[in-house]
């Protein structure tokens, strides 16, 4: 079941898309398996189907989902893909922010001993 936070300032198509491709990493939906319809979704959610098809939009230009017309929406056969991009993704952002402490006097060293402590 999708969890969506209506307080958080992340719009709730990106929610969607996020726990969806979580979903999809944690292999809790696999490729192939057919997931809930706009109007199922939005009517579980409470929300305008319209937010839902915009993340479902968005899914499917990621490659994540594909819409067979009259038959449904599915989960893409080639999800690895999407489990490889999510770590090179975050990877970066980890990669930048260590740049930017190494800019204010950081060194690695510091970095790493202070990750392994934690």
């Amino acid at each position: 079941m999708i969890v969506i936070d209506y307080q958080s300032r992340t719009p709730i198509y990106e929610q969607i898309v996020l726990e969806i491709e979580r979903y999809v990493v944690l292999g809790i939906y696999k490729p192939k398996q057919q997931i809930e319809s706009i109007r199922e979704l939005a009517t579980s959610l409470g929300i305008n189907p319209n937010t839902v098809k915009k993340a479902y939009d968005e899914l499917e230009r990621r490659g994540t989902i594909t819409t067979i017309s009259t038959k449904g929406t599915f989960i893409a056969e080639n999800t690895n893909k999407l489990l490889k991009n999510k770590v090179e993704d975050k990877i970066k952002l980890i990669k930048d922010e260590i740049k930017e402490l190494e800019k204010l006097g950081v060194s690695k060293e510091e970095i790493l001993e202070k990750i392994v402590k934690s």
